[in-house]
């Protein structure tokens, strides 16, 4: 039997925890920790293809949120891909510039969550793919993912 994720308005409730696909629960712990961001949203991914995470990006940048985003430069150009749609809404986007892939897949939440696993943020990721979310309030590892993604923010190009 599936988990199913209650919804919380704050980062401070998130539930921390293992959520897994196919189905909607890894869709549900992105969509509710996007969600519950109040100051900053750091996110780390290969890509963006769901139109409904994208949208909650979206909706927390318009609410104030401190968005920034990094992502692989190749994925850009696929079919679905919500990247450029996002830099275009003015959220600061930063892509790789080699040969190699960008492959995380993670974000971290008021500098007090972090969601990580193998779930692309994609549809087919819900609806097909075995894939896995794991959220966290663990200190040492939101420094160490807050750590990566100001690094690799440092050294990525400028989505323009």
């Amino acid at each position: 039997m599936a988990f199913r994720f209650p919804f919380f308005s704050s980062a401070a409730s998130l539930p921390c925890g293992a959520y897994f696909s196919p189905g909607e629960d890894c869709l549900r712990a992105i969509l509710q920790c996007i969600n519950s961001a109040k100051s900053s949203l750091k996110i780390c991914v290969f890509t963006i293809s769901d139109d409904r995470i994208s949208q909650a990006i979206l909706n927390a940048h318009r609410s104030g949120v401190n968005v920034q985003l990094i992502s692989d430069n190749e994925k850009l150009f696929d079919k679905g891909s919500d990247i450029r749609q996002l830099a275009q809404a003015g959220l600061k986007v930063k892509i790789d510039n080699s040969p190699n892939h960008m492959h995380h897949k993670f974000a971290v939440i008021d500098q007090k969550f972090v969601l990580t696993g193998s779930y692309n943020w994609t549809r087919s990721a819900a609806l097909y793919n075995h894939e896995n979310v794991l959220v966290t309030s663990d200190s040492k590892v939101v420094a160490g993912y807050n750590q990566e993604f100001n690094r690799l923010w440092k050294e990525m190009t400028l989505l323009t």
